[in-house]
């Protein structure tokens, strides 16, 4: 099954597909020879997922997006007091490739910027520029989870014509700020621009600054997580050249672009996105690239500067039918089946806010579950909150179950308004008869049960009365027995909703329902109706109050139309001196249901309480 976010992406893609405008880069010659239909886009989780729509193996070289990454190792080699020395963090307003120097010190303004890019890669470990590529290499390589190398052809470009960046790097020898020959730091920033990557490696590298420097996808440290606040910094106020500003006020995420087409984007501790498209804006930015993460931050509400979560704990529980079951109380063959095929109705208890990151997990757990899962509930008792863009995730995922055939129950969800109500107005008038919310698990347990019990046995599913001698409390008696019992039972009906019996009342009669069903409900100290139990045909209640002798405590409502047998409390007692072993045998009979109905008790609290 296609995960809904892995569809809307490929929505997006879809859509700006069709976006034209922009040029591909053309002052660096290699550069230029870049397809402007190369389109691709990535989005990884902070646990490693990665999802990914287009050209996203297509190789393009890095270029300005490594001047975060080698930022981070300047600050590992040195340190935030010495790189703060050499390189300052404030935005400049001028364009990437400007000779912005501090006029007394000389130092670069960001290390964004061309110059200060210069200065950081001359703080990079090594003397040669082989030692300081080299090492650079690695490092990307540790965040993209692969072996990097360099593009040969765009690196020779890059250094026959950066006549400018070669005039920075002088100036910055000029004020001290590269100590010894600039030539080593020159060469190795024109092949560390050159670095040839794909936008899934861009993607795994926003994830790895997105989880403190700690790539997901293979677990190997990047950067020291002391300094990704440092690298997203920069980012945030530097990173995309001119439109830094306006790109953190309508985007709010720290990134970086580079002129091959690039942009990397963090939401710090949930998300990386990379996209890929080669065609620029007049600020050096990629156009598509920028319009897919406008439309992703609004859609689903990745701006930094809203609440975020911990992903990691929003399935608070998971369980199956096969271990837990609803209230519903079942003849022996049907507890059977569901106990047999129980497995494939899956419940997911949720927990805290619902946002783009938690969602996802949840319909990461779905996409996987789905093929096999004929029924999933998601309970919502737990759920702090939810927002638009979750919302439409699980409309996509209701839709992609709904297409299967299969069915995705939603459970304790009043609270969340936002949710019943983007339901309601985005449905369509087709789909809304197969929608289920739920008051609680236990209704939705037994829809799910009843709808898997109508395929895997229709033919028990019967509007005829059961006999006396299909009564559970009736099972191994013989004729004699049934006869004489049977003379015993009064026949008796009730409308649907009627009180069968009220909190209170004398215990004076055990019914046998033949027909119909019948639900056990206590008052919780709110005022509302809990249910405890709903019995089936062939089963039987008031049985307890009769042979303790307490008065009923419990309520018993119709649920539909009913049919019972009644056995007065006088007849039962007077079953000790007119057919003392028919009354052992009721007892028996009775004890093995409590038995069996305690046994499945204790499983369920094993389960719900791991």
């Amino acid at each position: 099954m296609k995960s809904p976010i892995e569809r809307y992406l490929e929505e997006l893609h879809q859509t700006f597909s069709k976006e034209k405008s922009g040029t591909v880069a053309s002052y660096i010659p290699e550069l230029f020879k870049a397809n402007p239909e190369w389109f691709g886009i990535c989005l990884v989780t902070t646990d490693g997922h990665v999802y990914e729509v287009g050209d996203t193996r297509q190789n393009f070289t890095i270029q300005s997006i490594s001047k975060a990454l080698v930022y981070g190792m300047a600050l590992e080699d040195n340190g935030r007091a010495e790189v703060l020395r050499k390189v300052g963090v404030e935005p400049t307003g001028d364009a990437f490739n400007s000779i912005s120097l501090h006029p007394q010190t000389g130092q670069p303004a960001n290390p964004m910027i061309n110059a200060g890019a210069i200065a950081t890669t001359g703080l990079v470990e090594g003397k040669t520029s082989r030692q300081k590529i080299n090492r650079i290499l690695n490092a990307m390589s540790r965040y993209v989870g692969r072996s990097l190398g360099i593009d040969q052809e765009v690196y020779r470009s890059e250094s026959e014509t950066g006549h400018r960046n070669r005039a920075i790097a002088h100036l910055l020898r000029n004020f001290n700020i590269i100590e010894s020959d600039p030539e080593p730091a020159l060469d190795a920033y024109f092949q560390q621009c050159s670095i040839s990557i794909t936008c899934r490696d861009l993607g795994i590298m926003a994830a790895t600054l997105a989880n403190a420097g700690l790539n997901p996808v293979t677990r190997d440290r990047a950067v020291v997580a002391d300094y990704v606040e440092n690298i997203l910094a920069v980012m945030g106020s530097c990173g995309m050249y001119n439109y830094a500003g306006e790109w953190i006020y309508k985007i709010g995420m720290p990134a970086k672009s580079g002129v091959g087409g690039g942009i990397l984007a963090v939401l710090p501790g949930q998300l990386g996105i990379g996209i890929f498209s080669p065609p620029l804006d007049e600020l050096g930015n990629s156009v598509r690239g920028i319009k897919v993460c406008e439309e992703l931050s609004h859609q689903l509400d990745l701006h930094m500067f809203r609440s975020n979560s911990n992903v990691s704990s929003v399935i608070r529980k998971y369980f199956d039918a096969s271990a837990v079951t609803s209230n519903r109380l079942r003849h022996s063959k049907e507890s059977s089946l569901i106990q047999k095929h129980g497995k494939c109705i899956r419940v997911y208890e949720l927990q805290g806010p619902l946002i783009f990151s938690t969602t996802e997990v949840i319909i990461r757990e779905l996409t996987v579950s789905g093929p096999q899962s004929r029924c999933a509930i998601l309970d919502f008792k737990r759920s702090l909150s939810i927002d638009e863009s979750s919302c439409e995730l699980l409309l996509k995922a209701w839709r992609n179950f709904h297409a299967q055939n299969h069915c995705l129950l939603f459970s304790n969800s009043s609270h969340l308004t936002l949710l019943s109500r983007y339901f309601r107005v985005n449905l369509k008038e087709t789909e809304l008869p197969d929608f289920r919310m739920t008051e609680d698990l236990d209704y939705a347990l037994e829809w799910a049960e009843n709808d898997l019990l109508s395929t895997l046995a229709p033919d028990q599913v019967t509007e005829a009365a059961i006999p006396p001698e299909g009564m559970a409390l009736m099972q191994g008696m013989e004729n004699g027995d049934l006869k004489a019992i049977s003379l015993l039972l009064k026949p008796r009906s009730y409308q649907k909703d009627a009180r069968i019996i009220e909190v209170g009342e004398p215990s004076e009669e055990i019914f046998f329902l033949s027909q119909g069903a019948v639900s056990v409900v206590v008052q919780r100290p709110n005022g509302k109706d809990y249910r405890l139990a709903t019995f089936s045909p062939g089963m039987s209640f008031g049985e307890m109050g009769v042979i303790d002798q307490a008065k009923r405590s419990a309520i018993i409502q119709a649920d539909t139309e009913v049919k019972c047998l009644i056995l007065s409390k006088k007849d039962f007692d007077q079953l000790d001196h007119t057919h003392p072993q028919l009354k052992i045998k009721l007892l028996k009979n009775l004890a093995l249901e409590f038995s069996r109905n305690l046994r499945k008790a204790n499983q369920e609290v094993l389960v719900l309480s791991e």
